[in-house]
């Protein structure tokens, strides 16, 4: 298996990039500056010149930084170009050189009013400007007969730590108080969908037939106001200061303002059913993750204001 990486440089590509290297499994990882998707010819000769057999895309507009959700709506051209055109332009090559594409989406397709986690059934309704390029750049995507096209859970990992940073960092500022959105959705550990992303490639290279549109989260549900309350409590075990303010926090619930979903909970039953990919629990990353935020040169971002991670 040969597999060419774009988007190699998001959290869930050096997920994939770490898992790849202990498995010794070839791989080309060409700079995020090297995909200008209305230069199909140059990207068209990387991907022939390495002869993968497969192409995996997770380039995204939000990536590692995902209080861009919120700035996708005044970005409009640039979010387009990495979440529509991008995945249009890498869709027609892969058509054309006969090579499987394997692209990771996002549950912004959706308009989050359903009450139940999201299956791959459901209409996709668009809420904002990221989700809709998202949809657009799916649709490319299916015009390609050997795709793939899976939908993650809420990503956080050592390389998506916004929202993490941020409550420990909000909660020590305002003396043990936090703001929330009152909203539902799937943690899922980076690794975990690197992992899933793996475990399918090595399915396609068998020759499965099993193209489509896929969901796949982390195992346990939750509100965010839950989520934060487990992010305090295992920063506790690093941070005295954490420690001492935890059974006295208060933490308020504001509505979610669009394009935030009241609801992001996916159903991963499909990518079981077809590959046997079960969901994992995400506690022990979350508590690795944090972990990551207590040593090193991550310690002094603690102290630092950083922006919300909104994904």
């Amino acid at each position: 298996m040969k597999l060419f990486l774009v988007g190699a440089n998001s959290p869930t590509g050096r997920a994939l990039i770490e898992i790849l290297r202990k498995n010794k499994i070839r791989f080309l990882a060409p700079a995020d500056k090297s995909f200008d998707p209305v230069d199909g010819p140059a990207i068209a000769k990387l991907i022939s010149d390495f002869a993968p057999t497969q192409l995996v895309n997770m380039a995204d507009f939000i990536s590692r930084n995902h209080s861009a959700l919120k700035r996708a709506e005044s970005s409009e051209r640039r979010c387009e170009r990495i979440n529509a055109l991008l995945p249009e332009t890498l869709a027609e090559i892969c058509n054309k050189l006969d090579i499987p594409m394997l692209h990771l989406s996002n549950v912004y397709v959706f308009d989050g009013e359903k009450k139940l986690g999201y299956n791959e059934n459901d209409e996709p309704n668009p809420k904002g400007v990221y989700g809709h390029y998202s949809l657009v750049g799916e649709q490319a995507v299916r015009k390609h007969p050997s795709h793939i096209i899976i939908r993650s859970g809420w990503l956080f990992g050592k390389h998506k730590i916004g929202l993490i940073k941020s409550w420990i960092h909000s909660i020590k500022k305002h003396k043990g108080e936090l703001t929330v959105w009152r909203r539902r959705f799937s943690p899922t550990s980076t690794t975990d969908m690197a992992a899933a992303i793996l475990a399918v490639t090595r399915q396609v290279d068998c020759d499965a037939n099993v193209w489509g549109t896929y969901h796949y989260s982390g195992l346990e549900i939750k509100k965010e106001i839950e989520f934060a309350r487990q992010v305090l409590k295992y920063a506790a075990n690093h941070d005295e200061e954490i420690y001492q303010m935890l059974e006295n926090t208060k933490i308020r619930e504001n509505l979610p303002r669009l394009p935030e979903l009241p609801n992001s909970t996916l159903s991963s039953k499909k990518m079981f059913d077809t590959f046997g990919i079960k969901q994992k629990s995400w506690h022990g990353d979350l508590k690795d993750t944090i972990k990551t935020l207590y040593v090193g040169r991550l310690r002094t971002a603690l102290d630092e204001d950083s922006e919300a991670d909104i994904n």
